[in-house]
């Protein structure tokens, strides 16, 4: 390590939540801890020879965006909670970066600019996390269990005594939990708990998810129902993979969150994907919908539909709606859910690997005048690239096949995002109307996003141009500067 006394202007925060400076030679220094706006010193631990990285050491001028953060487990000290990057930066400047994000991703690696920008969802800054994987891990030679999330830049489990982003209830649960876990035969073999809150008739139901490596003995049995009795909680077991989650005790009520605006209700398991946030995921799909001005008489396609978020809203407004995902498993719960929602007759749901489409595959599917795509980080390059095709192409197009005339992309990576507007805006032939940050993740550096595309039927088929080429791989994460790794 050494020190170097240069006072530097930080001048934006990268992906990581990293201050991004300039030192006297030109080099780019990214700078954990530091905030757009100020001089700093920093402590710098690796160098490179186009970019050198620390930590903040010293602060001659501060922000103020600056805050105190709201947990004692955040911060540059020694075994820090990773879970959260910008707890010292107040709350609407954290949405106002990940904005910014959005925007120089679209432009620099898909050289797209919406023709407007969309106001930033926001929701709760604390106690906003309904779902958590919280690492168990009993530490020998300090006679002790620690459960939470790992330490910043390490892969030891922090030694949390709470956590803000959790429901309060559950935030309080941390030190019972290791107690618990203290007195289990097992508690060398139990590696995870994962959390997920969902709504039920009398409130909400907390469900945990115990991760144990060999079978539990009855005693350690006896012990989870106790504590479930005790603290209002159901505890499902997971032996091996996520196929093999179950209830311990099969009479606690059912998990599902509700969407009143459509009046849907979705009932899902503690190992299903389901959006951390649910008030944010509320206002989301609600936003969306609205993007998507669905008509009665129309046909909507729902790629990478999950349970069915977005389906199920959109079969209360659509003629028809065909929800696609990668996972059976999840085709067949989204077809539970349109029963238990009376939709089924409107929601039809189809199992497929969206990560390998071709044109064929696309309009084997049928016309849909709106789209709705919703894809993993990895992005929906393969849909994109298919409208691309079908545009560049028009030979590959069937007879009556029409393209969508409008799609709505929800996105969590807004690199990839990126990568699959400059497909559909350069060669397949949409405007990118609209786009906006959503966010989901409070005090991290995480950025949801959503954007629409326009069909534009007066766009003329043309080979890339230099400079405007777009990559058929997935980019850099950050714009611009390449952050280290």
């Amino acid at each position: 390590m050494t020190v170097d006394k240069e006072w530097l202007r930080v001048e934006s925060l990268d992906l990581d939540a990293q201050g991004v400076a300039h030192n006297a030679e030109g080099k780019v220094v990214f700078i954990e801890g530091a905030l757009p706006g100020e001089q700093v010193q920093v402590q710098v631990s690796r160098r490179k020879n186009n970019w050198e990285q620390g930590v903040l050491e010293a602060l001659r001028r501060e922000s103020p965006q600056r805050v105190t953060p709201g947990c004692p487990h955040f911060g540059l000290h020694a075994g820090a909670c990773g879970g959260c990057k910008m707890q010292h930066l107040h709350a609407g400047a954290q949405i106002a970066i990940k904005q910014r994000v959005l925007e120089d991703n679209l432009w620099h690696l898909g050289k797209v600019k919406p023709e407007r920008m969309l106001r930033p969802v926001e929701g709760p800054t604390w106690g906003y996390r309904y779902r958590a994987r919280l690492s168990v891990r009993h530490v020998v030679k300090k006679g002790t269990v620690l459960v939470g999330f790992h330490e910043r830049k390490s892969r030891y489990v922090a030694d949390m005594q709470q956590c803000e982003v959790l429901p309060p209830h559950v935030s309080a649960l941390l030190m019972p939990l290791r107690a618990l876990v203290a007195a289990m035969e097992a508690r060398d073999r139990l590696p995870q708990i994962e959390v997920a809150i969902g709504e039920g008739p009398l409130g909400l139901v907390t469900a945990l998810v115990l991760r144990h490596l060999e079978p539990l003995s009855e005693g350690d049995v006896q012990k989870l129902r106790a504590f479930a009795a005790e603290h209002g909680v159901q505890w499902w077991l997971q032996p091996k993979g996520p196929d093999t989650v179950h209830l311990l005790d099969t009479d606690g009520p059912e998990l599902a969150y509700s969407l009143p605006e459509f009046g849907v209700v979705m009932p899902f398991k503690p190992t299903d994907f389901t959006q951390v946030n649910h008030h944010i995921n509320t206002v989301l799909v609600g936003r969306a919908l609205r993007l998507l001005q669905v008509q009665p008489d129309e046909r909507v396609i729902d790629w990478f539909c999950g349970l069915g978020n977005f389906t199920l809203p959109l079969a209360t407004q659509a003629r028809e709606v065909l929800g696609i995902e990668g996972s059976e498993a999840l085709v067949q719960r989204s077809r539970e859910n349109a029963q238990r929602n009376a939709l089924a007759h409107k929601a039809s749901f189809a199992a497929r690997n969206l990560f390998e489409l071709t044109p064929a595959d696309v309009t084997a599917y049928g016309s849909a005048q709106r789209w709705l795509v919703d894809p993993p980080r990895e992005g929906a390059f393969a849909l994109a690239k298919a409208l691309a095709d079908l545009r560049q192409s028009p030979e590959l197009v069937p007879e009556g096949w029409r393209m969508p005339q409008r799609i709505v992309y929800v996105s969590c990576n807004p690199a990839t995002l990126a990568r699959d507007a400059g497909l559909l805006v350069h060669q397949a032939g949409y405007r990118c109307t609209a786009a906006g940050a959503v966010n989901m993740f409070p005090h991290t550096a995480h950025v949801e996003s959503m954007a629409v595309f326009e069909y534009d039927p007066n766009f003329v088929p043309k080979a890339a141009e230099a400079g405007e080429a777009v990559p058929a791989v997935e980019p850099p994460a950050v714009a611009g500067e390449a952050a280290p790794q």
